[in-house]
This record gives C-alpha cells, structure tokens and sequence, in this order.
C-alpha cells in the first residue's frame, strides 16, 4: 500500500491543485452537455415530470412554457459552465460560476421528495428508489462539488484580492476563523 501511495505522490496526482482543476473541468463539460440537452424536444418532454414538481423551478412552465423553460435552462446551464471555464483564470467570475452551480443543483435536488412515484412501491416505498429519484440523486454530489469550487474561488479571490491591496494575505484557517467570528 505505501508503494502505491508514494507511485501516486509522484506521479503528481497530490501536487500543483490537480483535484481543484480536475473537478472545475468536469463540471465545465458537464454544463456544457446538460445545456446541450435542453435545445431538443426529447429533453423537453422529459424534463416535464421534474420541473412541475420542483418546489424552485414549477413557474417556470407558467412563464416560459415547456419549450421556453427548457430553453432557460438550457442558456443558464451554458453560463454557468462559461464562468466556471473562466475561473481558470478570473476567479471572481468562478465564484460567480459555482454560485450559478450551486443554486442550480440545490434547485434540482429539492424535487426528490416531491416526485410522484419516485419511492418503488413493490420494494416498500423509501428507501427504494424508482429511477427519476435516482436520476436526481447525481445532484447531490455535484451541489457537494459545487460548493467545493465556491469554497476555493471565494479564498483564491480573498488571496488575490488582498495581495493586490497589500494586505496580509491569511491562510485559509485563518480566513475561516475571521469570516464565522464575522457573522
């Protein structure tokens, strides 16, 4: 086991912010192909059972209607994945990104437990899933990989913004323990 950890470590797997970058790439794509998605009928019809039960998005077919809600979404998606394409290098427009994300997938996670059928009645309701449930269950992680972007953006840019200015740029523990004294 050591063996494969000191392979990894030098393959530089832990160095340079290999993880931070990794995952902002992934949710590029992954914005990128969602708001693909949202410009064919397929995915409007489909998008029907989960956005007239999403406690944040059922106005959206008030105001849009099936066509033009997939079409925002479709166009928010694509924003949100061009500022996180941009916080490789703006981190200011990152944190715009991730917030963007964030909003997006907490929106999205809050249809589960309004979904109709969405607990397998035949295998005893909760905790079985049916598969629009489990569909969903992906955004979870992807909130949780948001926020992960949020977090380093809001600190890279506090970083950036103070050695701009200056100031004593903090450590990250020390930028937390002055933000939660703060609230």
């Amino acid at each position: 086991m050591n063996l494969l950890i000191r392979l990894l470590g030098k393959l530089g797997v832990l160095k340079n912010d290999f993880d931070y970058h990794l995952l902002r790439a992934s949710m590029v794509v992954i914005f990128l192909f969602f708001g693909y998605q949202k410009w064919f009928q397929y995915e409007a019809q489909g998008l029907i059972p989960y956005i007239s039960h999403g406690p944040l998005i059922f106005w959206m077919y008030p105001v849009f209607g099936v066509r033009g809600a997939t079409y925002f979404l479709g166009v928010s998606e694509w924003v949100f994945g061009a500022l996180l394409f941009a916080g490789f290098w703006n981190k200011k427009l990152g944190v715009l990104g991730a917030l963007g994300a964030c909003g997006s997938f907490i929106a999205t996670s809050t249809i589960i437990p309004f979904m109709p059928d969405g607990w397998a009645a035949s295998a005893g309701g909760f905790p079985a899933m049916t598969e629009h449930v489990a569909f969903l269950m992906k955004d979870l992680v992807l909130f949780a990989a948001s926020f992960y972007l949020l977090k380093e953006d809001v600190v890279r840019a506090s970083e950036a913004s103070a050695l701009s200015a200056g100031k004593k740029i903090w450590s990250r523990n020390e930028a937390q323990s002055a933000y939660s004294t703060r609230s």
